[in-house]
């Protein structure tokens, strides 16, 4: 997705105001400059998507600790219909927060999105080993919650414009368990494939015909004998029956690539179905770079296949 369409005019994410989410999605300046909606659960905003009601959502769907985002993946897998136009990754920072004059020693619940909790065992177990966690939906939303709390003893785990949004005071600072703590987002719309850029990512879901001894490697060795290399690979339940699963996979290269679209064609055709979730950028740093030698090393290609042709008789 390399701009939205002119028509397009609202991006729903997490909210409220003050999470990573709508961190992550003002590094995008052209979808930025939308109409930004807050909505109340990951859901929610895919559902919407899925509906027409918004033109684009924006979630989360891969944490460096955590891994994957179920909420996301679930949701786009059984869902709904949609497509991934792009992937943006972003340092995550999680701090402790409360109303001002609580203190450490009086923290006996923790609210936070569970994903965000989960990030931080390590400073809960040793820092607060008795207070108990509870769920909320985001981590600004927990921020908020407790902002109109009355209580002296509850805190929130949110980033650190959360606290300056809500009015709280930071008991503790980058307490994640590992410092190089990353999410992966997407923003996901109804139709559209974005155009290959040399430096692209292609997720789709797998659902295996049968559950036969083999099944799986038959399915990993199409993109093996093409030389296909796979960023992720993850099983999770189709909800139809116990021990029925289906597979996740994100991969290297784009759809309209010969080998990957021949790779999918023979999945497909002989041994599961195939659900496409898209062909996008991938993110990185060094994405501009590799899509710069990308488009330079086919033009070489380009040249010589030309001179070549040229030889041809007539």
């Amino acid at each position: 997705m390399s701009s939205p369409a002119a028509s397009a005019r609202v991006v729903g994410y997490l909210g409220p105001p003050g999470t990573f989410t709508e961190a992550a999605l003002h590094t995008q300046p052209d979808l930025a400059a939308l109409e930004l909606r807050a909505m109340g659960s990951i859901p929610d905003v895919l559902m919407a998507a899925g509906s027409g009601e918004i033109d684009y959502g924006f979630v989360a769907i891969e944490n460096a600790i955590e891994g994957s985002v179920t909420l996301t993946t679930d949701t786009l897998a059984f869902d709904t219909d949609l497509l991934i136009q792009r992937e943006v990754t972003m340092r995550v920072q999680l701090n402790l927060m409360a109303r001002p004059g609580v203190e450490l020693g009086d923290i006996t619940r923790v609210v936070s999105i569970p994903v965000a909790t989960a990030q931080c065992r390590h400073f809960l177990r040793e820092k607060l080993p008795n207070a108990r966690t509870e769920a909320a939906n985001s981590t600004a939303e927990a921020a908020e919650a407790i902002s109109r709390s009355k209580s002296e003893h509850v805190a929130a785990i949110a980033p650190a414009r959360s606290a300056e949004l809500y009015g709280l005071t930071m008991l503790a600072e980058d307490i994640e368990d590992h410092p190089e703590n990353q999410t992966r987002f997407v923003a996901v719309a109804r139709k559209g494939v974005p155009a290959p850029t040399g430096h692209d990512k292609t997720s789709i879901v797998v659902f295996q015909r049968a559950d036969a001894p083999g099944s799986l490697l038959a399915i990993l060795q199409e993109f093996a004998a093409r030389s296909i290399n796979l960023s992720k690979l993850e099983s999770r339940p189709t909800k139809r029956s116990l021990g029925d699963y289906c597979f996740l996979i994100d991969l290297e290269g784009h759809i309209s690539d010969e080998l990957v679209a021949d790779a999918l064609r023979s999945i497909h055709a002989k041994q599961a179905r195939v659900k496409f979730l898209g062909s996008y950028p991938a993110a990185g740093a060094h994405g501009p770079s590799v899509r710069r030698q990308a488009r330079k090393r086919w033009a070489e290609a380009e040249a010589w296949l030309d001179g070549l042709r040229a030889q041809l008789a007539e």
